[in-house]
Protein backbone atom coordinates (compact mmCIF):
# COMPACT_ATOMS: atom_id res chain seq x y z
CA UNK A 1 0.00 0.00 0.00
CA UNK A 2 1.23 3.28 -1.11
CA UNK A 3 2.80 5.32 2.32
CA UNK A 4 0.70 8.28 1.89
CA UNK A 5 -2.59 5.92 2.27
CA UNK A 6 -1.11 4.69 5.29
CA UNK A 7 0.39 7.77 6.95
CA UNK A 8 -3.65 9.30 6.00
CA UNK A 9 -4.99 5.97 7.90
CA UNK A 10 -2.90 6.12 10.67
CA UNK A 11 -3.71 9.91 11.00
CA UNK A 12 -7.06 9.67 10.99
CA UNK A 13 -7.36 6.44 13.42
CA UNK A 14 -5.24 8.52 16.19
CA UNK A 15 -7.25 11.54 15.99
CA UNK A 16 -10.21 9.07 16.26
CA UNK A 17 -8.43 7.48 19.17
CA UNK A 18 -7.48 10.84 20.95
CA UNK A 19 -11.38 11.77 21.09
CA UNK A 20 -12.13 8.77 22.71
CA UNK A 21 -8.95 8.91 25.49
CA UNK A 22 -10.11 12.85 26.48
CA UNK A 23 -14.06 10.63 26.95
CA UNK A 24 -12.26 8.39 28.92
CA UNK A 25 -10.02 11.03 31.02
CA UNK A 26 -12.77 12.78 31.96
CA UNK A 27 -14.73 9.30 33.34
CA UNK A 28 -12.13 8.86 35.21
CA UNK A 29 -11.41 12.08 36.71
CA UNK A 30 -15.45 11.58 37.79
CA UNK A 31 -14.89 8.46 39.10
CA UNK A 32 -11.71 9.20 41.25
CA UNK A 33 -14.27 11.69 43.15
CA UNK A 34 -15.93 9.02 44.51
CA UNK A 35 -13.36 6.14 44.65
CA UNK A 36 -10.13 5.75 45.04
CA UNK A 37 -7.67 5.55 42.29
CA UNK A 38 -6.09 2.07 42.82
CA UNK A 39 -9.74 0.75 42.90
CA UNK A 40 -10.79 2.39 39.77
CA UNK A 41 -7.75 1.59 37.83
CA UNK A 42 -8.45 -2.37 38.51
CA UNK A 43 -12.40 -1.86 37.80
CA UNK A 44 -11.29 0.18 34.26
CA UNK A 45 -8.58 -2.71 33.81
CA UNK A 46 -10.95 -5.28 34.38
CA UNK A 47 -13.79 -3.72 31.91
CA UNK A 48 -10.90 -3.12 29.28
CA UNK A 49 -9.60 -6.84 29.53
CA UNK A 50 -13.23 -7.94 29.02
CA UNK A 51 -13.81 -6.04 26.22
CA UNK A 52 -10.70 -7.27 24.11
CA UNK A 53 -11.18 -10.52 25.15
CA UNK A 54 -14.73 -10.66 23.60
CA UNK A 55 -12.98 -8.60 20.40
CA UNK A 56 -10.20 -11.59 20.24
CA UNK A 57 -12.80 -14.37 21.32
CA UNK A 58 -14.98 -12.98 18.05
CA UNK A 59 -12.20 -12.63 16.09
CA UNK A 60 -11.13 -16.47 16.45
CA UNK A 61 -7.93 -15.10 18.07
CA UNK A 62 -6.06 -16.74 20.79
CA UNK A 63 -6.54 -15.08 24.74
CA UNK A 64 -2.85 -16.37 24.93
CA UNK A 65 0.30 -16.26 22.73
CA UNK A 66 4.15 -17.00 23.32
CA UNK A 67 5.04 -13.58 22.25
CA UNK A 68 3.94 -12.11 25.22
CA UNK A 69 7.00 -12.80 26.73
CA UNK A 70 9.18 -11.37 24.25
CA UNK A 71 11.42 -8.35 24.99
CA UNK A 72 9.21 -5.32 23.80
CA UNK A 73 5.57 -6.99 25.27
CA UNK A 74 7.51 -6.73 28.63
CA UNK A 75 8.57 -3.29 28.20
CA UNK A 76 5.11 -2.17 26.79
CA UNK A 77 3.75 -3.87 29.81
CA UNK A 78 6.14 -2.05 32.08
CA UNK A 79 5.18 1.57 30.09
CA UNK A 80 2.05 0.66 30.19
CA UNK A 81 2.04 0.90 34.22
CA UNK A 82 3.89 3.45 34.56
CA UNK A 83 2.09 5.68 32.20
CA UNK A 84 -1.48 4.89 33.22
CA UNK A 85 -0.43 5.07 36.79
CA UNK A 86 0.88 8.50 36.27
CA UNK A 87 -1.47 9.66 34.05
CA UNK A 88 -4.14 8.73 36.39
CA UNK A 89 -2.93 10.14 39.30
CA UNK A 90 -2.38 13.25 37.86
CA UNK A 91 -6.04 13.52 36.09
CA UNK A 92 -7.15 12.76 39.64
CA UNK A 93 -4.94 15.76 41.48
CA UNK A 94 -4.91 18.44 38.81
CA UNK A 95 -7.12 19.92 36.35
CA UNK A 96 -8.13 17.68 33.25
CA UNK A 97 -6.98 20.84 31.08
CA UNK A 98 -3.44 21.37 32.77
CA UNK A 99 -2.82 17.39 32.82
CA UNK A 100 -4.15 17.19 28.63
CA UNK A 101 -1.50 19.91 27.72
CA UNK A 102 1.43 18.28 29.71
CA UNK A 103 0.52 15.12 27.75
CA UNK A 104 0.91 16.69 24.48
CA UNK A 105 4.40 16.18 25.10
CA UNK A 106 4.23 12.33 24.55
CA UNK A 107 4.69 12.99 20.76
CA UNK A 108 7.82 14.78 21.14
CA UNK A 109 9.34 11.77 22.90
CA UNK A 110 8.11 9.14 20.70
CA UNK A 111 9.94 11.39 17.85
CA UNK A 112 12.84 11.23 19.41
CA UNK A 113 12.92 7.59 20.33
CA UNK A 114 11.82 6.94 16.49
CA UNK A 115 14.78 8.64 15.62
CA UNK A 116 17.26 6.48 17.91
CA UNK A 117 15.99 3.40 17.80
CA UNK A 118 14.35 3.28 14.87
CA UNK A 119 16.01 5.61 12.75
CA UNK A 120 13.72 7.68 11.50
CA UNK A 121 15.12 11.17 9.86
CA UNK A 122 14.12 14.07 12.57
CA UNK A 123 16.61 16.75 11.40
CA UNK A 124 18.01 20.03 13.48
CA UNK A 125 14.76 21.57 13.37
CA UNK A 126 12.75 18.87 14.20
CA UNK A 127 14.97 18.28 16.91
CA UNK A 128 14.76 22.33 17.85
CA UNK A 129 10.84 22.07 17.96
CA UNK A 130 10.93 18.86 20.56
CA UNK A 131 13.07 21.90 22.46
CA UNK A 132 10.63 24.34 22.27
CA UNK A 133 7.80 21.73 23.51
CA UNK A 134 9.33 20.79 26.19
CA UNK A 135 9.84 24.91 27.21
CA UNK A 136 6.20 24.19 26.87
CA UNK A 137 5.96 21.70 29.15
CA UNK A 138 8.25 23.56 32.18
CA UNK A 139 5.76 26.73 31.09
CA UNK A 140 2.76 24.69 32.06
CA UNK A 141 3.87 23.19 35.55
CA UNK A 142 5.74 26.48 36.01
CA UNK A 143 8.49 25.01 38.53
CA UNK A 144 9.48 26.97 41.13
CA UNK A 145 6.83 29.61 40.80
CA UNK A 146 3.66 30.20 42.95
CA UNK A 147 1.34 28.23 40.37
CA UNK A 148 3.26 25.06 40.53
CA UNK A 149 1.48 21.85 41.81
CA UNK A 150 4.06 19.24 42.53
CA UNK A 151 1.10 16.60 41.87
CA UNK A 152 1.57 17.47 38.38
CA UNK A 153 4.33 15.90 38.09
CA UNK A 154 2.50 12.62 37.75
CA UNK A 155 1.58 13.76 34.66
CA UNK A 156 4.96 13.75 33.37
CA UNK A 157 5.48 10.66 34.83
CA UNK A 158 2.64 9.04 32.79
CA UNK A 159 3.39 10.80 29.76
CA UNK A 160 7.23 9.24 29.66
CA UNK A 161 5.49 6.00 30.44
CA UNK A 162 2.69 6.24 27.62
CA UNK A 163 5.73 7.35 25.11
CA UNK A 164 7.57 4.26 25.98
CA UNK A 165 4.35 1.95 25.43
CA UNK A 166 4.07 3.48 22.20
CA UNK A 167 7.53 2.97 21.08
CA UNK A 168 7.01 -0.94 22.24
CA UNK A 169 3.94 -0.81 20.32
CA UNK A 170 5.83 -0.41 16.85
CA UNK A 171 8.36 -3.16 18.01
CA UNK A 172 5.56 -5.73 19.17
CA UNK A 173 6.13 -8.81 17.22
CA UNK A 174 3.30 -8.66 14.23
CA UNK A 175 2.08 -12.10 15.16
CA UNK A 176 0.10 -10.06 17.69
CA UNK A 177 -3.09 -9.06 16.70
CA UNK A 178 -4.60 -5.27 17.93
CA UNK A 179 -7.21 -7.22 20.32
CA UNK A 180 -4.32 -9.35 21.51
CA UNK A 181 -2.09 -6.55 22.28
CA UNK A 182 -4.77 -3.86 23.85
CA UNK A 183 -5.89 -7.57 25.97
CA UNK A 184 -2.35 -7.44 27.49
CA UNK A 185 -2.57 -3.85 28.23
CA UNK A 186 -5.50 -3.71 30.01
CA UNK A 187 -4.55 -6.85 32.12
CA UNK A 188 -1.32 -5.00 33.23
CA UNK A 189 -3.47 -2.35 35.26
CA UNK A 190 -5.20 -5.17 37.53
CA UNK A 191 -1.87 -5.43 39.65
CA UNK A 192 -0.96 -2.14 39.58
CA UNK A 193 -4.38 -1.18 41.21
CA UNK A 194 -4.06 -3.79 43.68
CA UNK A 195 -0.12 -2.41 44.94
CA UNK A 196 -2.24 1.29 45.41
CA UNK A 197 -4.91 -0.01 47.36
CA UNK A 198 -2.31 -2.08 49.35
CA UNK A 199 -0.27 1.23 49.87
CA UNK A 200 -3.33 3.99 49.88
CA UNK A 201 -6.23 2.25 51.94
CA UNK A 202 -9.17 -0.03 51.04
CA UNK A 203 -11.49 0.17 48.20
CA UNK A 204 -14.89 1.46 48.59
CA UNK A 205 -18.07 0.44 47.60
CA UNK A 206 -18.62 2.75 43.87
CA UNK A 207 -22.08 4.60 43.37
CA UNK A 208 -23.80 4.57 40.33
CA UNK A 209 -22.14 7.71 39.28
CA UNK A 210 -18.99 6.03 39.73
CA UNK A 211 -20.26 2.68 38.31
CA UNK A 212 -21.79 4.47 34.98
CA UNK A 213 -18.08 6.57 34.35
CA UNK A 214 -15.83 3.47 35.17
CA UNK A 215 -18.43 1.88 32.41
CA UNK A 216 -18.35 4.97 30.02
CA UNK A 217 -14.17 5.06 30.33
CA UNK A 218 -13.90 1.09 29.56
CA UNK A 219 -16.21 1.21 26.61
CA UNK A 220 -14.16 4.24 24.84
CA UNK A 221 -11.13 3.27 25.99
CA UNK A 222 -11.43 0.05 24.27
CA UNK A 223 -12.12 1.73 20.55
CA UNK A 224 -9.47 4.22 21.75
CA UNK A 225 -7.11 1.76 22.67
CA UNK A 226 -7.43 -0.32 19.62
CA UNK A 227 -7.44 2.84 17.44
CA UNK A 228 -4.35 4.09 19.08
CA UNK A 229 -2.17 0.48 18.82
CA UNK A 230 -3.59 0.48 15.34
CA UNK A 231 -2.34 3.65 14.05
CA UNK A 232 0.97 2.99 15.81
CA UNK A 233 1.34 0.11 13.16
CA UNK A 234 0.68 2.10 10.30
CA UNK A 235 2.84 4.45 8.15
CA UNK A 236 5.52 6.19 9.53
CA UNK A 237 6.18 6.86 13.61
CA UNK A 238 7.29 10.08 12.92
CA UNK A 239 4.08 11.88 10.99
CA UNK A 240 0.89 9.66 12.33
CA UNK A 241 2.41 10.64 16.07
CA UNK A 242 1.93 14.25 15.98
CA UNK A 243 -2.01 13.71 15.49
CA UNK A 244 -1.85 12.77 19.02
CA UNK A 245 -1.91 16.91 19.77
CA UNK A 246 -6.02 16.66 18.78
CA UNK A 247 -5.92 15.29 22.44
CA UNK A 248 -4.99 18.55 23.81
CA UNK A 249 -8.48 20.01 22.31
CA UNK A 250 -10.36 17.33 23.46
CA UNK A 251 -9.39 17.42 26.65
CA UNK A 252 -9.32 21.28 27.43
CA UNK A 253 -12.98 21.29 25.90
CA UNK A 254 -14.13 18.66 28.57
CA UNK A 255 -12.13 20.40 31.46
CA UNK A 256 -13.96 23.66 30.52
CA UNK A 257 -17.38 22.19 30.22
CA UNK A 258 -17.57 19.55 32.53
CA UNK A 259 -15.92 20.40 35.43
CA UNK A 260 -15.78 24.18 34.73
CA UNK A 261 -12.06 24.61 34.62
CA UNK A 262 -10.49 28.12 34.22
CA UNK A 263 -7.69 28.61 31.88
CA UNK A 264 -4.91 30.72 33.00
CA UNK A 265 -2.19 32.51 30.65
CA UNK A 266 0.77 30.04 31.07
CA UNK A 267 -1.12 27.37 30.56
CA UNK A 268 -2.50 28.74 27.16
CA UNK A 269 0.67 30.06 26.23
CA UNK A 270 2.76 26.57 27.06
CA UNK A 271 -0.02 24.23 25.45
CA UNK A 272 0.53 26.38 22.52
CA UNK A 273 4.36 25.67 22.33
CA UNK A 274 3.89 22.36 22.80
CA UNK A 275 1.28 22.44 19.84
CA UNK A 276 3.18 24.61 17.81
CA UNK A 277 5.96 22.48 17.94
CA UNK A 278 4.11 19.01 17.21
CA UNK A 279 2.67 21.04 14.20
CA UNK A 280 6.16 21.53 12.98
CA UNK A 281 7.40 18.02 13.13
CA UNK A 282 4.56 17.09 11.07
CA UNK A 283 4.81 20.20 7.95
CA UNK A 284 8.85 20.05 8.33
CA UNK A 285 9.51 16.03 8.09
CA UNK A 286 12.86 15.59 6.01
CA UNK A 287 11.99 13.84 2.50
CA UNK A 288 13.93 10.81 0.78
Amino acid sequence: MDIRRENLRGAALMVAAMAGFAVEDMALKRATQEIPVGEALILFGLGGMLGFVMLAKRAGQRLWHPAILSRPLIIKAVMEVIGRLGYTLGIALTPLSNASAILQATPLVVVAGAAVLFHEKVGVRRWLAIGIGFLGVLIVLRPGLEGFVPAALWTVLGMFGFAGRDLATRAAPKVLSNFQLGLYGFAALIPTGVVMLGVSGGATLPGPAATGAVMLACVVGVLAYWGLTAAMRIGEVSVVTPFRYTRLVFGVALGVLVFAERLDWPMMIGAGLILASGLYTLLHRPRG
